[in-house]
């Protein structure tokens, strides 16, 4: 049987696949409360049909406000659960090397758009430099879903007050806190794109994608992708 190392436990994968249904569902809700055709992605009838399938916008707005609290307590869960996981993650990907990082991300993208031919004619190795737990890509797409998500989560507790307890004073706050609402939604938005492309659809990373069900990944997998963090388990054990 083919050797095998453990990439996640069971709260990490549970995290994972809750964060992915909650921002689905947030995401169609959230734009189904948008009544405005020059930013409706998804035409003008889908907000209408929306509100007439949950019965009524304040309804909407209901189901939309009641997911967002739920995925902040599942974070919260999540924490209590497994905070030395959350740590680990939180360190593994805010530490860059700005050498060997930096240098994976623009081969990596060179690669996946002109190829090894465009590397080389530059006098660049197209060999990716080594990477650790997660690789560069990982790691600024994570770096982005946690401070994006941090702002997600800020701003919209700030609106779910705002009909509650915030005076007329507050409006401004109020309004900046849906302008950067609506901003940190895009750009992990895009981010996420590129994400599920990457994990889910690029042949060479299907097994990564594999251990979000399984929690292990194979011995060569983890030594191509991974050999920092390949090499250290091998030195230090699993």
């Amino acid at each position: 049987m083919p050797r095998t190392h453990k990439r996640h436990d069971r709260s990490d994968i549970f995290i994972h696949w809750f964060n992915a249904a909650c921002w689905l569902l947030l995401l169609l809700t959230g734009v189904g409360l948008i009544q405005n055709p020059a930013i409706d992605p998804f035409g003008s009838g889908y907000p209408q049909a929306l509100r007439s399938l949950v019965g009524g916008g304040a309804a909407l707005l209901a189901l939309h406000e009641g997911i967002g609290v739920l995925w902040i307590l599942g974070f919260v869960f999540y924490l209590i659960v497994n905070f030395k996981g959350a740590r680990f993650f939180l360190a593994e990907i805010f530490s860059v090397s700005p050498a060997r990082d930096m240098a994976w991300m623009v081969r990596k993208m060179v690669l996946m758009t002109l190829g090894p031919k465009a590397l080389k004619g530059v006098g660049m190795d197209p060999e990716l430099p080594d990477q650790g737990y997660y690789n560069m890509g990982q790691k600024a797409f994570a770096q982005a879903s946690v401070v994006g998500g941090v702002v997600i989560a800020a701003t919209g507790v700030i609106m779910l007050l705002s009909d509650r307890t915030f005076g007329a004073d507050s409006t401004g706050l109020v309004g900046w806190a849906v302008t950067l609402h609506f901003i940190a939604v895009g750009l992990v938005f895009a981010g996420l794109l590129v994400h599920i492309y990457m994990a889910a659809i690029s042949p060479e990373e299907r097994p990564g994608f594999k251990s979000m069900f399984t929690g292990v990944v194979p011995d060569g997998y983890a030594k191509h992708h991974h050999r920092l963090w390949w090499e250290k388990i091998r030195n230090d054990g699993e």
